[in-house]
């Protein structure tokens, strides 16, 4: 073989290998524009009991996005602490979680988390700290959220309407976290998971529920913090749906059901069943996340879009949201009139009214 055989074959690996590098590259920004970590491809399903810990604390449980989550970690055989306002409600969730999976413990903790920082919310607060004294806590799910006020401008409700929700939204998963990270930290190993929400980072404003995207994007700042803060003590903290991969999400619940009603059954809008069996397998990969595949589809077209037209749709479509819920208001303050839209999005709950 002569020279130029050679130094046509040393060209032709060069390029090969260019080739490949370059491939390799597109693929992991494909990846991370997808919020896919390679991890995610490079692991087998994680087994939370062994990894984390027996006990899970679920916040906000009676229903939705909260309630699958209870029922999903205890099919993975975790033992749940369900976290909640309603004990009618909280004792209905332990009643399933028992009756479908009979080896699984529950605790149930009275916390209307509204009244986080408030003398009520202390006392609450300590009784959470008491029900997890002593036992093996290996995933925490900050669920609880809250929509209320929705579809309105800054200045139609009353300061302490939107401190209800700040207090749910960003302060009580703070001290929530705040509560069990201490024992984590003791046993060097755990998982803190909260709940963000797609109108924080994929889409440019989300007016008219200003104060409700703006603690989500709290939750998903916190959560990024915190992951890079404790993954050395072996501690995963991630933010589902409030990560830079997020879109103007929809999940099948109650607080969504009112704005999605000719969006269900779509491939977008998963059941929170559906929803929270792809978001326990994504405990433990990455920081930031989107655990639905048709949301991260939903995500990369969200992109391409101009932020001009993001914020005129957003607007467009809130404002007749608004007209909507003014109606639904209206018709219930009626007199003789009995409201039977009761998923309008507008009343306060935790975790049964979730919109991510």
């Amino acid at each position: 073989m002569d020279a130029d055989d050679h130094l046509m074959q040393r060209c032709f690996l060069s390029l090969a290998v260019l080739g490949a590098l370059y491939l390799a590259s597109v693929t992991f920004r494909l990846l991370d524009l997808l919020g896919i970590p390679t991890s995610f491809f490079l692991l087998r399903p994680t087994d939370l009991r062994r990894r984390y810990g027996a006990w899970a604390v679920v916040t906000g449980p009676t229903s939705g996005i909260g309630r699958s989550m209870a029922l999903e970690l205890a099919r993975r055989g975790l033992s749940v602490v369900l976290v909640g306002r309603d004990a009618d409600k909280l004792r209905d969730v332990s009643d399933a979680i028992g009756a479908a999976h009979p080896g699984v413990q529950t605790k149930t903790v009275l916390f209307d988390l509204s009244l986080v920082s408030t003398p009520q919310g202390d006392e609450a607060m300590r009784r959470l700290r008491e029900a997890v004294e002593g036992l093996d806590v290996g995933v925490l799910v900050n669920n609880a959220g809250v929509a209320k006020p929705c579809a309105a401008y800054l200045h139609e409700f009353d300061v302490e309407a939107w401190i209800k929700m700040v207090r749910v939204n960003l302060w009580a998963p703070t001290e929530v976290a705040a509560a069990v990270l201490p024992a984590m930290v003791a046993r060097g190993r755990g998982a803190v998971v909260n709940i963000g929400s797609g109108s924080t980072e994929a889409i440019p404003s989300f007016p008219l529920y200003t104060i409700y995207a703006a603690t989500k994007r709290y939750v998903a700042q916190f959560s990024r913090s915190l992951y890079v803060e404790y993954r050395s003590k072996g501690i995963d903290v991630q933010c589902q749906n409030g990560s830079r991969a997020s879109a103007p999400l929809f999940v099948d619940t109650k607080m969504a059901s009112g704005v999605t009603k000719a969006k269900r059954r779509s491939l977008f809008v998963p059941s929170s069943d559906a929803y929270a069996r792809a978001a326990v397998r994504w405990i433990g990969h990455g920081a930031l996340c989107m655990p639905n595949a048709a949301h991260r589809v939903q995500r990369c077209i969200a992109a391409a879009v101009p932020d001009r037209v993001h914020d005129w749709l957003r607007l467009r479509e809130h404002l007749r949201q608004r007209a909507l819920f003014q109606r639904l208001r209206s018709a219930r303050a009626a007199p003789g009139t009995t409201s039977t839209t009761a998923a309008s999005g507008n009343s306060e709950t935790h975790g049964k009214d979730r919109r991510d």
